[in-house]
């Protein structure tokens, strides 16, 4: 027998706010079956295990918290091919011709509409089999409801980066992306600054064998902004996958990471780092299952707070019985700066396989004293000093970026962001 939903009337309340958009008979077919899927079982409560450190209430109450414009960040955006979407709706006046990257690049609503289309072999397919062994109904949400997004299908190496920049005057958006690239193909993407007041994001992607997926996010820094995101992928043989994420402020941060390696000798990398002050809560939650031999997965995440911000890691790898040399690898660290910050750390390892080589490590600290107290007495300021020591926690982090030029540019933005917040 099917378990009770928790809290059907706030269900009730949410779904009553939201259209289902139109589309043709493939989108339809899995919109309702998205649906059906968030019905069977409800919207996320505190009591569920993997939300116990953030509050749910944040996307799940019918109306958003908060409305106006948010500050525009246009960071990312040298050398890249750069669509813009505002309030979740594409400005085509202001973006840029997307067939100069070198990768077919549609509009989702216009995807949805075509009675044929490869994208029904992706939209919700990688989301519905992240549904197990967890369930994640935001994502099934924002299956069944989104209307806006790109669909992107790369089948060589595309000429230039990819960028989606997002622009906000405040309220609610959902948004769902699609990737595709085929054997042997090449795709830098990035995303910057805040779709909406209040966001529900998610990204299909499904690397090819031999393919590579380059992804680099710039979250912030809006203090107002509440941002849940999901990336869902399928790695091939032979293919890699990064993604890193850099997040400044934000009152209520959630990013997730479901990623299945499916073929040998595959590769991904998810990783990030947040800086936060004040009320900031910032949540990343990541899953990554080994189904092939001779996979290598790695997780880097690090968080500086203050001022009673919270940070929180939750990040599991499930290696299944015949996934043989595995090495799996998975460290988050925090950086407090007050008392009143605090650091919420889950992570886990399920291993079924017996040769493998897997750890995980969490750690907390203060700022090092003696590094202070050395840089302030050759005359740096202490605002200064501790920006230098806090970048320096960072590094490894950022490190993870595979593009030098593009991991100096968030680096240095990262230190203009921090001198004014101070």
């Amino acid at each position: 027998m099917a378990a009770a939903v928790k809290h059907p009337e706030v269900l009730a309340a949410k779904l009553a706010s939201m259209t289902v958009p139109e589309g043709g008979a493939w989108a339809s077919e899995a919109r309702k079956t998205a649906q059906a899927r968030t019905e069977a079982t409800g919207l996320p409560a505190r009591s569920d295990e993997y939300w116990k450190y953030t509050r749910p209430d944040a996307w799940t109450a019918p109306e958003a918290g908060f409305s106006g414009a948010l500050p525009a960040s246009d960071v990312l955006g040298e050398g890249a091919v750069t669509l813009y979407f505002v309030d979740g709706v594409f400005d085509a006046e202001a973006s840029d011709d997307p067939a100069i990257a070198g990768a077919s690049v549609e509009l989702l609503s216009a995807a949805a509409a075509a009675d044929l289309h490869w994208a029904k072999d992706l939209y919700g397919v990688l989301e519905q089999r992240g549904q197990s062994p967890v369930a994640r109904p935001m994502a099934a949400l924002n299956t069944a409801f989104a209307a806006q997004g790109v669909v992107i299908h790369v089948t060589g190496k595309a000429e230039k980066p990819l960028r989606i920049c997002y622009r906000s005057t405040g309220g609610e958006c959902a948004m769902h992306h699609l990737i595709k690239l085929d054997k042997g193909a090449d795709l830098t993407l990035l995303e910057e600054g805040a779709p909406a007041a209040r966001s529900n994001i998610v990204m299909e992607v499904e690397v090819a064998d031999g393919a590579a997926f380059h992804h680099v996010r710039l979250q912030g820094p809006e203090d107002a902004r509440q941002t849940l995101s999901h990336i869902f992928a399928r790695l091939g043989t032979e293919s890699e996958l990064r993604s890193f994420t850099l997040s400044v402020n934000g009152a209520m941060t959630r990013n997730e990471a479901v990623v299945e390696l499916t073929g040998d000798d595959a590769k991904i990398l998810v990783g990030g780092a947040a800086v936060g002050d004040g009320a900031f809560h910032h949540d990343d939650t990541v899953f990554i299952t080994h189904d092939a031999v001779n996979c290598e997965s790695r997780q880097v995440f690090k968080k500086v707070l203050r001022n009673g911000a919270t940070g929180v890691f939750q990040g599991k790898i499930l290696v299944k019985p015949d996934a043989q040399k595995t090495d799996g690898y998975q460290i988050s660290q925090s950086l407090l700066l007050d008392d009143d910050s605090q650091f919420l750390a889950k992570p886990e390892l399920e291993i079924y396989a017996d040769d493998v080589a897997c750890s995980h490590g969490s750690t907390s600290g203060a700022i090092d004293e003696e590094a202070l107290f050395y840089l302030r007495s050759r005359g740096v300021p202490e605002g200064d000093a501790q920006d230098l020591l806090v970048l320096a926690f960072l590094a490894e982090a950022m490190e993870e970026i595979e593009d030098e030029s593009l991991a100096e540019t968030l680096t240095e933005q990262l230190a203009v962001w921090m001198k004014k917040g101070r």
